[in-house]
This record gives C-alpha cells, structure tokens and sequence, in this order.
C-alpha cells in the first residue's frame, strides 16, 4: 500500500514523513519512499501473552512529495503521485521563524489550490479520452456503455466536486479502474498546528477548512510535526503524560494510521507462533483463503482450514493453551470471513 504525502512547501511534510517512517528525509527538490510501521497495541499484548521477541508490524509505504507549487510543477507533481494508492493532504497553519513564500499561512486556501489542481488533471483526463471514444463509437460495440459512465464523471466534475463522490455499481467501479483519475483516489487531509493551536483547537480558516472537508466528505486529522517530535524522543510513560496534557488520547501518527486503515476500508488480522508475533494488512471482507495468500502463495493454494481465535477471547484466557482448553478456537473454512483481530493459524498442504 503507497501514501503520497502532498503538501505546499514549509507545510511539514518531510517532518510528518519522518515521523512516519523514521527515515530522514532527501535535501533537494525530489520524491522518496519509505516504510512506516502502523502502530498497534494489541501487537504489543500478543508478544507478552505469547511471550515472543520478534514483533512485526504492519507496514505502510509513505511517498513524501515535493512541495506543490500552482503554475508551476503541476506536471511532476501528478506524475509522482499517480501511482499511489491514497493522498495525505499537509496543509499548515503553524507560526514559526520560517515564513512561508506564498500567500501567508492558509490552509484552507492551500487545500482548495491542490484540489483544484488534481480537479483539472481529471478533467484533462476526461476530455481526451471521451473524444476518442467518440470517433469509436461505430467499432467498438463497447463505446457507448464506457462514454456513459464517462458522462457521469463528467456531471460530478461539474459540480466541483471528485470523482470520489460519485456512487457507482460494481461494473462501472471495475470499469473506472483502469483510468488514472486522481481524484478517485482516498485522500486524508492533516493540518498542521503549533502547540498553543493544538491547545486551543484554533487555528486560520479553520472554519472554511473543515466546511470544506465536511461537503466532501473527508476526514480531518490535527497533528502538530513539532509535538510529535518531541514526544518521539520521550519515553513511553513521560509521552503519555505529554499527550493527556494535549487532550489526546494517542499520537497523530497512530491517528492518521488508523484513518488511513479505516478509510481504505483495510484491516488487521494476526499470526502468532514460537518466535514471531506478526500483524497482516487485508481488505475488509477479504476471505481466509485469500488472507492466507498475504502470508505465502502456497498456503492459499494448499488451503485445508484456519484456526481462528478472536483476539479479545485470547486476551481474556490469558494464553493459547488456555484458549483451546475453552473451546475459544474455531475451525473455519476457506470462505470464513475474516475478522478485524482474528489470531489465525492456517492448515495447508502443498
């Protein structure tokens, strides 16, 4: 799974992106890519309960883009974030010494600005292809089905509104995949705040900003590079402290995590053993014979059945033996649906 994080410059994207990942971030004007672990704390009570030292989380591959600029990289901007699976939007609101050199400190204007721009690539987009199914339409007995769902696209686009807004059925989604749209794409906006704003919950153009997100249906996360920053470097019990101070019950890092998760529609299911206790990233509906083929190929082609204990019930027991002594253990087939923190040990024979 690839995050593109887009942003104008000074906005704290590298900052987010390293806090993500843990990987410094690239001088010059280029794209880097890296691995951020999504933290979970039922991964840490599985590895007590199992008492294991390998922990392994799941991942996530997060893009850090150069800053947009309107007018003038519009170009490298689309074609470093086209092949991402999702886009985090860093728009600042933050005062610091480095004074931004655009118009100011403007989140609201600066979300707008990159919307707009990801708006005309789909109309850009929308218009070529629609002309040369035009001139097919007497070959391609196909043409006039795909020009419908390209008229839908067309009226949404009109609207001002992304392409995610349009509700389509299967075939036209299966349909709609093979286009490049960008605003189909899930996208998470973060603003970025100081600590008094992040005290304060205020900030400028805080109310057009969320109005905004609010017609577009799009999640809003608060996080503050700086804060995180600092608590990066504290321990466990001292961040804690630092964050109920905040008003925060987690990290914004944990937060845009689990956005990103639940915006996705993705999930975690788990594998634990002797020497590694590990977190799987799938779909939401995904079946246990595909959730198999996440750990090896072989297992989802020699799939026999999956054991499955829900994670609570194994906290609850207290240990695997004891899980099974209670019966907690299901046996379920290969079209038992998976279960956000099932603890599953695939049978298979190859």
């Amino acid at each position: 799974m690839k995050i593109g994080i887009i942003g104008r410059p000074q906005a704290g994207k590298s900052t987010l992106f390293q806090l993500l990942t843990n990987h410094q971030p690239a001088s010059g004007n280029k794209a880097q890519v890296a691995v951020g672990k999504v933290p979970d704390p039922r991964i840490e009570v599985l590895t007590k309960i199992q008492q294991t030292r390998k922990v392994t989380y799941a991942t996530i591959d997060f893009w850090d883009v150069p800053g947009f600029l309107p007018g003038q990289n519009a170009g490298s901007f689309l074609q470093t974030v086209s092949d991402v699976d999702a886009l985090v939007v860093v728009v600042r609101a933050f005062e610091s010494d480095i004074v931004p050199s655009y118009n100011g400190i403007q989140p609201y204007t600066d979300f707008n600005d990159i919307q707009q721009e990801l708006l005309v690539a789909d109309w850009s987009l929308l218009e070529t292809r629609m002309e040369r199914i035009a001139k097919q339409r007497m070959k391609n007995p196909k043409a006039a089905d795909e020009l419908g769902i390209l008229e839908k696209c067309q009226a949404t686009l009109e609207q001002d509104l992304p392409l995610r807004q349009l509700t389509l059925d299967e075939e036209e989604e299966k349909a709609l995949r093979t286009y490049d749209f960008m605003t189909r794409k899930p996208l998470i906006v973060v603003v970025n705040l100081d600590e008094e704003q992040m005290r304060s919950d205020s900030y400028p153009q805080k109310e057009e900003l969320e109005q905004e997100l609010a017609r577009l249906n799009l999640p809003l996360i608060k996080v503050s590079a700086q804060i995180e920053t600092e608590i990066n470097e504290l321990d466990g019990e001292d961040a804690k402290v630092f964050l109920e101070e905040l008003g925060l019950e987690d990290t914004g890092i944990a937060r845009l995590a689990r956005t990103v998760y639940q915006h996705l529609g993705l999930m975690s299911f788990f594998t634990v053993g002797e020497t590694e206790v590990r977190a799987w990233t799938i779909k939401i509906g995904t079946a246990a014979k595909q959730a198999a083929g996440k750990i090896h190929s072989d297992i989802e082609r020699g799939f026999i059945r999956a054991e499955v204990v829900a994670y609570d019930d194994l906290v609850a027991c207290g240990s695997t033996q004891v899980a099974k002594e209670k019966g907690r253990f299901r046996l379920e087939g290969k079209e038992y649906i998976v279960q956000d923190g099932d603890v599953i040990t695939f049978r298979f024979n190859v």
